[in-house]
C-alpha cells in the first residue's frame, strides 16, 4: 500500500473510529484553575497481558504511570542512579550492598524496609516464569539492617542495571497473595493505583504521602485502546491528553503540533545466513550490503519517520554515534571484504506480518537486491509461524525488527544473543572468535564509559562480518494535547506520566 493510499484509508477510518471512544475518558481539563491539579487522560496501546502482574511485561505500564518504583533507575546513557536505594557498593566480585531509602511508605501506609525490599526481590527470583532480566542469573538476596545484600553466582557488573528493570519494582508485602501479585495500592510512586477495569482501563490518584516530589496532577485515567485509528481519533478530538504510539499512517490526520517522535532502541536489520547458502561467502554478503538503499526504505515505507541506520545501535543510545567516529572503530569495520559480482544468485528472504511495515520493507529490499543480481523469493508469515524456521537457519536472509536494549538498559545482551557462537537468537548463524571475544569483553566490563567503548568495538566486529545489515532505527510517535506539560518521551518506554506532568490552562 502506498503512502497516499494509507493516508486516504486513515481519513476514512478515523472518522468512523470516534464513536468507539465515546465515554472512555474522563475530561482532562476540568479541575483547578491554576492548571496544576487536573487529571490526565491517557490512551495506552496495549491492554494488560497478565492482569497488571508486575512480574510480567505489564510492569512497564506500572512504571509509565509512576506508581511502581525500583531500587535503581537509569539516566539517558543507561548509567544506574539511585531511586529507592540511596546508593550501593560492590563488596566483592559477586556481592553488592544496596542502602534502602529511609522515610518511604507504600501506598497502603506500610514503611519501606530492607525486609520488604528483600521480600519483593525474592518473589521475583522465585517466580515462574521469572522476569526476563533474571534469566540465566543466579541471584540471592537478604536484608541487612538498613540495606539489602544481593549476591550472584558469577561476577555480574551489570547488577545495578538489572535492578532498574520495572519487573523488579518493590511492592508492599500485601501485594503478594496466593492468587498472584496485585499492584493496587501497594506501590511507592507519586501515583497510587486505585482501580483496574480488566482490559478496559485503570485509575490512579496522586499519593500525598510520596517520599519525593509530589505529583502536580490529581491523577491518571488510563484506557487501553489497541486500535491505532481509535487512539489517533482520541488525540484529534481531545478525548485523550496523551496517546501512545500513533501509527505512521494516521499522522496525516492530526495537527503536527500534537505529534512528538521518540527514537526507539529498536533496529530493523537484514540478517544474512553466514552458515549455509550463498551468504556463507563473505563477498556475497558484501554484495547484498552494497545493494541496500536505506534512505529509500525510510522515505517510502516509513514516510521519513525513522532514522537511517549507520550501525546496530541507534539514536536512542546517544553515546553510540560519537564512539562510531573513533578511528579504531572505523578500522575494524573497514576489514570487510569487497563485494562480489552477482548474477542470478537465488536467495530466500523471510519476514513477518506482525509489524505492518516489514512486508513493505521486504518488497523494497527485493527490488534493490534483484537490481544487484540476486533472484529473490519471499516468505512472509505471522511471527509465531516463522520464528522457528528463522532460528534454524532456513532462510538466506531475514528482516527483523529487534530491540537492541533489553531490560537492563544495556545492549551487550542483545549482541550476545544475536551474534555469538552460543547465542540463543542467532538468525545469522554467526560464529566468529573475534566477535565472541569482543562481546565477552563488553559483557564483563563495568558499567560506564569503558563498557560503552567495548560495546561499540563489538558492534564494529559484527558489522565487519556483514552478518547483519542494519537498515533503520524506529521511532514511535507520541501524541500530546497542547495543554500537556512535561510528559516523558522515553526511548526505553519506562516513563510517560511523571510527578512533573500536568495539564496547563
Amino acid at each position: 500500500m502506498t503512502a497516499l493510499s494509507r493516508r486516504l484509508l486513515a481519513l476514512a477510518l478515523a472518522s468512523a473510529a470516534v464513536p468507539l471512544l465515546s465515554g472512555c475518558f474522563s475530561p482532562g481539563t476540568t479541575a483547578a484553575p491554576d492548571g496544576e491539579d487536573q487529571r490526565i487522560s491517557v490512551a495506552m496501546m496495549q491492554p494488560p497481558r497478565s492482569g497488571l502482574n508486575p512480574l510480567s511485561d505489564d510492569a512497564f505500564k506500572l512504571s509509565r504511570w509512576s506508581t511502581a518504583e525500583t531500587l535503581v533507575t537509569l539516566d539517558s546513557d543507561g548509567t544506574p542512579e539511585p531511586l529507592l536505594a540511596t546508593g550501593w557498593e560492590q563488596v566483592d566480585a559477586t556481592t553488592w550492598r544496596f542502602d534502602v531509602r529511609p522515610g518511604v511508605t507504600f501506598h497502603n501506609g506500610d514503611p519501606l524496609t530492607a525486609d520488604a525490599v528483600a521480600n519483593s526481590l525474592q518473589h521475583a527470583i522465585d517466580a515462574t516464569p521469572k522476569p526476563r532480566i533474571l534469566n540465566g542469573v543466579d541471584v540471592h538476596v537478604v536484608d541487612d539492617g538498613d540495606a539489602v545484600v544481593v549476591t550472584t553466582g558469577a561476577p555480574d557488573p551489570l547488577l545495578p542495571n538489572r535492578l532498574s528493570s520495572p519487573q523488579l519494582a518493590v511492592f508492599a508485602d500485601d501485594a503478594y497473595t496466593a492468587n498472584g501479585v496485585s499492584p493496587v495500592g501497594t506501590g511507592t510512586g507519586p501515583f497510587v493505583l486505585t482501580a483496574v477495569d480488566g482490559i478496559v482501563g485503570a485509575t490512579l490518584d496522586r499519593y500525598d504521602g510520596y517520599w519525593g516530589e509530589k505529583a502536580l496532577a490529581a491523577g491518571i485515567d488510563a484506557r487501553f485502546v489497541p486500535d491505532g485509528t481509535a487512539r489517533a481519533a482520541a488525540l484529534r478530538t481531545g478525548d485523550a491528553d496523551i496517546v501512545e504510539a500513533i501509527p505512521a499512517g494516521q499522522t496525516a490526520t492530526i495537527d503536527a503540533s500534537l505529534l512528538h517522535e521518540v527514537a526507539m532502541p529498536r533496529t530493523n536489520t537484514l540478517y544474512l545466513n553466514t552458515a549455509s547458502g550463498p551468504f556463507a561467502d563473505p563477498a556475497v554478503r558484501a554484495a547484498a550490503r552494497a545493494a541496500v538503499d536505506r534512505a529509500a526504505i525510510v522515505s517510502s515505507v516509513y514516510e521519513g519517520r525513522a532514522d537511517v541506520a549507520e550501525g546496530l545501535l541507534g539514536p536512542a543510545l546517544p553515546w553510540a554515534a560519537d564512539l562510531r567516529e573513533d578511528a579504531a572503530y572505523r578500522a575494524l569495520v573497514d576489514t570487510r571484504p569487497a563485494a562480489a559480482a552477482v548474477s542470478g544468485i537465488p536467495i530466500t528472504l523471510g519476514t513477518f506480518t506482525d509489524r505492518a511495515e516489514l512486508p513493505e520493507v521486504a518488497v523494497v529490499l527485493e527490488q534493490q537486491l534483484e537490481a544487484a543480481g540476486f533472484v529473490v523469493q519471499q516468505d512472509v508469515r505471522e511471527y509465531q509461524f516463522i520464528e522457528a524456521d528463522a532460528l534454524d537457519g532456513r532462510f538466506d536472509a531475514f528482516i527483523l525488527s529487534r530491540a537492541t536494549v533489553l531490560d537492563s538498559g544495556d545492549p551487550a545482551a542483545y549482541l550476545a544473543s544475536d551474534f555469538t557462537c552460543g547465542g540463543g537468537f542467532s538468525i545469522a548463524q554467526l560464529c566468529s572468535p573475534d566477535v565472541d571475544a569482543a562481546v565477552a569483553l563488553a559483557s564483563t566490563t563495568a558499567a560506564g564509559a569503558d563498557r560503552r567503548s567495548a560495546t561499540m568495538a563489538a558492534e564494529a566486529r559484527v558489522l565487519a562480518t556483514d552478518a547483519a545489515v542494519p537498515l533503520l532505527h524506529e521511532r514511535v510517535v507520541q501524541g500530546e494535547s497542547t495543554s500537556v506539560v512535561d510528559a516523558a518521551r522515553d526511548p526505553r518506554e519506562r516513563q510517560l506520566v511523571t510527578a512533573r506532568t500536568r495539564i496547563a490552562d
